[in-house]
């Protein structure tokens, strides 16, 4: 499930969803985590404790940390994430930063990196427009000044002014799949070019 950045959102679908669903974990974009919910925020004793017990348990496999990674790369796919952040500094930047996000929203690109973009999530109005049928559903959140569009190729790109600094962040999480362990560099290589290239798409149409 996604929500907003912060674990304040993570332990509200934990309330939720307590009766009928069972939480393992969950995690945040750029630090934090939890496992169970007898915390229910980001817990860092908790986490080590997992991951000194992962690490034994790896070890007693005959595995790596890492050899245990390229196991569920392998399993479910290898995905990449990047991050571009563009600083408009004074009053005029931040306006800057509100025009940026009212033109994506006015005129959203219709392809990225020549892909379609298949959904565009708005979490300000909290719709979700299925561009194929353009069918436009509910989004269960709270709002939030953040844009998402996702590509028929499974690119997901989130863009959203900072909260703290006079700067627009844009989030790329890429995909694919991988066969063998041989194929992690190869495979590293071609998503960072494609989140390149999928930046510079964006960029053209700020």
């Amino acid at each position: 499930m996604d929500t907003l950045t912060g674990f304040k959102y993570i332990a509200e679908k934990i309330g939720q969803l307590e009766s009928t669903q069972t939480f393992i974990g969950g995690g945040e974009e750029s630090y934090g985590y939890l496992i169970g919910d007898q915390v229910r925020d980001k817990d860092a004793v908790m986490s080590c404790a997992m991951i000194a017990e992962l690490t034994a348990w790896a070890k007693d496999q005959n595995k790596t940390l890492f050899d245990v990674l390229l196991d569920i790369w392998i399993e479910f796919g290898l995905y990449h994430e990047g991050l571009i952040s563009i600083t408009k500094k004074g009053k005029a930047g931040a306006q800057e930063i509100q025009q940026i996000m009212k033109t994506l929203r006015n005129t959203p690109p219709i392809f990225l990196n020549d892909i379609l973009v298949t959904d565009i999530i708005d979490y300000s109005n909290l719709t979700h427009l299925e561009t194929k049928t353009k069918k436009i559903l509910p989004l269960d959140s709270h709002e939030s000044n953040v844009l998402q569009f996702i590509t028929e190729d499974r690119s997901r790109i989130s863009i959203r002014p900072s909260g703290t600094e006079p700067k627009i962040k844009i989030y790329f999480s890429v995909y694919s799949s991988l066969q063998s362990k041989g194929q992690l560099k190869e495979k590293k290589d071609q998503l960072d070019t494609q989140i390149s290239k999928l930046s510079k798409s964006l960029l053209k149409h700020f």
